[in-house]
């Protein structure tokens, strides 16, 4: 039976209300995850802490994130995705009162802890955008839909470094928390009130017929099936080539891109190369521009271009493993003094470390569609758990900020990411491994 002509016009437009809703959230998912690596001098100031303690600040998002990736694909599958974002949106926002409250309590474990609330909620929202993809948006759009939404993450990404530096400066700590509290509050509710589950809600017919009746192919999976909890997690996790080797591609891809960013890269930059805050801040902000720039293009190139998610994922992951060998050979010569050189390390460093984005799609092909939410978030788990881990041990490797500290550190990192191209190398993509 035909599809009615408005009701498929209605799917098209309405899917980008909801992902204009989710995009919002997810903005400030990223704003969270990477304050750290810019706001560290200002917490070591006001709480009177080292290194090692905001260490453990930037990580506790990541362990939180991390500990939540199963139950959030497990939550998204079962309660769907309007149900899971919107109650865990509300979470990220309680999160940030208690980082503001913090402040004038002169509380550094509080804010800790509020960092940890921030990232339970925060990890309920991404795998709900991913089962949205997933179920509104067509096979051959998933890989660009997720490179967009990894574009606005990136801005948020941008804006959790020189801007907030600046909002810091000007409303500090404890206010800076309470707006975006505020806001975080407002995208909750319009999440709840916008967001649908499946077309089906609406009266609308299915993406999955409308791609039937385009193409005259018969439907091979509905997107409205279900699937046992404990069948999707024992057929992702007992898959072998198929999730491992990607899994721990991710973990060390991600692991370091968050050591960087999200942690050691503004210490560096301070204690070695001798930049103030504003300055080191902007290199930073570049990694988030890249990312901008990359994110979209990996998609692109995914869907339409090269066709293939695994090629992708190799051109990203050797380039970003070589970027890491620069920022190791570099780092005890005078080129690390040359801002010029770091803005475009930098740039480079998010532009192919974006690249990642391209994985979601690739694990979510080689699985029914009724565990989107589940084989996602067991995906997701091992990039935060790199992050959380890499980010802590840091932190003790780095523990004077020395030129030696650090270059130890560059060099574990660098070794990390070529054990990761290998993982790259032998992942396995639907119809082509």
């Amino acid at each position: 039976m035909a599809i009615d002509p408005n009701k498929k016009s209605k799917v098209l437009s309405y899917r980008w209300l909801i992902f204009v809703v989710l995009a919002i959230a997810y903005f400030f998912v990223y704003f969270h995850r990477t304050t750290g690596g810019s706001i560290s001098s200002t917490l070591q100031e006001a709480f009177g802490v080292g290194a090692a303690e905001v260490a453990l600040l930037a990580s506790a998002y990541l362990y939180a994130y991390t500990l939540m990736q199963i139950p959030s694909g497990i939550l998204t599958d079962k309660m769907g995705p309007r149900q899971a974002a919107s109650a865990f949106i509300i979470i990220l926002a309680i999160g940030s009162l208690m980082c503001a409250f913090a402040e004038p309590m002169d509380n550094f474990n509080m804010m800790i802890a509020g960092k940890f609330i921030i990232g339970i909620g925060a990890a309920v929202i991404y795998i709900p955008i991913m089962k949205v993809l997933a179920v509104w948006f067509r096979k051959d759009e998933f890989a660009s839909m997720s490179g967009i939404l990894l574009l606005v993450g990136n801005v948020g990404g941008i804006a959790a470094a020189t801007p907030m530096v600046l909002m810091m400066d000007s409303l500090g700590i404890e206010m800076t928390y309470i707006v975006l509290s505020i806001i975080t509050l407002v995208i909750g509710g319009l999440t709840w009130f916008v967001v649908r589950n499946h077309p089906k809600e609406l009266d609308l017919p299915g993406i999955e017929e409308i791609v039937s009746e385009e193409t005259g192919e018969p439907i091979k999976e509905s997107t409205s099936t279900k699937m046992g909890t404990v069948e999707a997690l024992k057929l992702t996790f007992t898959s072998g080539r198929k999730f491992w080797p990607l899994a721990l591609w991710f973990f060390f891809m991600y692991g370091t891109i968050m050591l960087w960013q999200a942690s050691q890269a503004g210490g560096f930059y301070k204690n070695v190369g001798g930049f103030d805050a504003s300055t080191y801040s902007m290199f930073i902000t570049m990694v988030g521009v890249g990312m901008v720039v990359g994110c979209p293009l990996a998609g692109r190139l995914s869907d339409k271009i090269l066709r293939s998610r695994k090629k992708v994922i190799i051109i990203g992951t050797v380039a970003y493993t070589i970027i890491w060998g620069l920022i190791w050979a570099l780092s005890g010569t005078d080129m690390v003094e040359n801002a010029a050189i770091q803005y475009v390390i930098n740039f480079l460093f998010g532009f192919f470390g974006g690249f990642f984005v391209v994985s979601y799609a690739q694990i979510k092909e080689l699985y029914p569609i009724a565990m989107a939410g589940t084989s996602t978030a067991a995906l997701n788990l091992f990039p935060f758990a790199g992050g959380a881990i890499l980010i802590t041990i840091a932190g003790f490797i780095v523990s004077d900020q020395t030129l030696a500290q650090y270059q130890t550190l560059w060099l574990i990192a660098f070794i990390m990411m070529i054990f990761a191209s290998i993982c790259a190398f032998l992942s396995v993509e639907k119809g082509r491994d």
